[in-house]
């Protein structure tokens, strides 16, 4: 089930809100619980053994450590490490033995066979979310769960299940144990959901079509500039699909009375490779720096170290994207960017802050079709596209065609990428109310309507 299906819109949601609001207080955390594993279960019944076993260990592991962490006991560290293991095991299990076994299979294939097995929707977010929760009981930032109703609630939570924004269980544990709805609540929490819903079926997958149909060009049909139509194309898009689900996630938990941290913030309005990546899914970037990057020392150690911890952590970033090498290479793309910008390129790019940007806006472009293409085969091709390798034209009647059918939504998705419109919008919102709902209703039914007749709506991240 996704949030932008009629499913979804017009028979869970109700059911669960109406249920929700009409139940005491005592049973709310049940009710959400409940609606959370069913809505999990509707796309995967076979993985929701997989959660509830995920659920029942690492609450059964946060006890321990907790315990431990009271006796002052010597297993402490042992136990949070095999806790910690075992997480990544069933991570590493089912999102990449899949992926290696091609690997290897197409380099030896009279010895190696192909294991394919079935990635759990969500499983890399409700994994990290637990991973961080135990670290955390460990480190004694936070107590340990002690009501197994409460703690599942925070890992199989709806809105933020299948992809994120990851959040740490500090962040909401008084929540989850009190916490009001209110009419104003939740108004700004529909305000969210429809700007979420915006961007992800008017925005997002209306530029998917569009790219989908350059990246199955042969070099013959493409041309240089039809291949950089593309790379901005999904460039827009990847970015209008997950912070759309982000801000629906946002909204949705707003209506149950919860606060989940912003994980998006104009990315592309970045004057550096640093800057991007404090401001494109945060709460990723929170998550490795707190559990990888200052672990290993952050930046606080000789040069030869901070280069190493770059590395560790944006590899480990693409490797937690998918088992493909092109995510391994697309981390590691950015921890050279970071590397050359922190100790060559840092301080000319913050004087002249118009370079850095143009800098980093091709940066990124050149990096999402790392992430884009995920065999050597398409990716190879499209690069060889954008750089001109081969017998490639540089513009012809595809790219005419590409460039008239599709340059009022590329300029619309860059301006609503930027705060402009949505600053000016604020402002008129502000002094007019009556237009700022009439609006939004508007947008809404404009969805619906797409939805309707659109064909091609994934979530680009549920694969990760």
């Amino acid at each position: 089930m996704v949030f932008s299906s009629m499913t979804f819109l017009f028979a869970f949601l109700p059911v669960v809100v109406l249920v929700y609001m009409l139940s005491p207080k005592q049973m709310k955390n049940a009710i959400l619980l409940i609606a959370s594993l069913f809505f999990y279960a509707w796309g995967e019944p076979r993985n929701i053994l997989l959660m509830l076993l995920s659920i029942g260990i690492n609450y059964v592991f946060g006890r321990i450590i907790e315990a431990d962490r009271a006796s002052q006991s010597k297993m402490r560290v042992w136990n949070l490490g095999f806790a910690v293991l075992w997480n990544v095991l069933i991570l590493g299990i089912f999102k990449y033995v899949s992926g290696i076994s091609q690997t290897l299979h197409i380099m030896l294939p009279s010895l190696i066979p192909v294991v394919k097995i079935a990635l759990p929707i969500g499983i890399s977010f409700y994994t990290f979310q637990a991973i961080s929760y135990l670290v955390d009981v460990y480190r004694g930032t936070t107590r340990a769960q002690n009501n197994l109703i409460n703690f599942a609630l925070y890992i199989a939570m709806f809105p933020q299940l299948i992809a994120g924004p990851i959040v740490r269980y500090e962040d909401v544990e008084q929540q989850i144990r009190s916490r009001r709805v209110t009419i104003a609540g939740f108004g700004v929490g529909c305000e969210f959901f429809i700007r979420g819903m915006v961007k992800k079926v008017l925005f997002a997958n209306l530029l998917g079509q569009i790219f989908v149909r350059i990246q199955a060009l042969s070099n013959v049909q493409s041309s240089i500039v039809t291949a950089w139509i593309g790379a901005i194309l999904y460039t827009l898009q990847i970015y209008y699909d997950f912070s759309g689900y982000s801000d629906m996630a946002i909204g949705l938990g707003r209506m149950f009375g919860f606060r989940f941290p912003q994980n998006f913030n104009y990315p592309y309005i970045a004057e550096s490779i640093t800057d991007f990546w404090r401001r494109w899914h945060m709460t990723l970037g929170t998550w490795f720096r707190e559990y990888v990057y200052i672990p290993l020392g952050g930046n606080r150690v000789t040069t030869a170290k901070h280069i190493r911890n770059l590395l560790i952590v944006w590899g480990l970033t693409g490797v937690w994207h998918g088992a493909g090498i092109n995510f391994l290479l697309w981390g590691l793309y950015y921890g050279v960017l970071l590397i050359i910008e922190k100790y060559l390129i840092g301080g000319f790019l913050k004087k002249h802050k118009v370079i850095g940007h143009t800098f980093t806006l091709i940066a990124v472009v050149i990096g999402w079709m790392l992430f884009a293409n995920t065999s050597f085969a398409s990716l190879g091709q499209y690069f060889c596209m954008m750089f001109g390798i081969g017998k490639v034209s540089f513009f012809n009647a595809t790219a005419g065609y590409f460039l008239r059918t599709s340059i009022v939504l590329l300029v619309l998705g860059v301006l609503f990428s930027t705060p402009i419109m949505h600053q000016l919008g604020e402002q008129i919102f502000v002094r007019y109310p009556k237009v700022s709902a009439a609006v939004r209703v508007f947008l809404f039914l404009l969805c619906i309507a797409a939805l309707v007749y659109q064909t091609y709506n994934p979530f680009l991240y549920f694969r990760f």
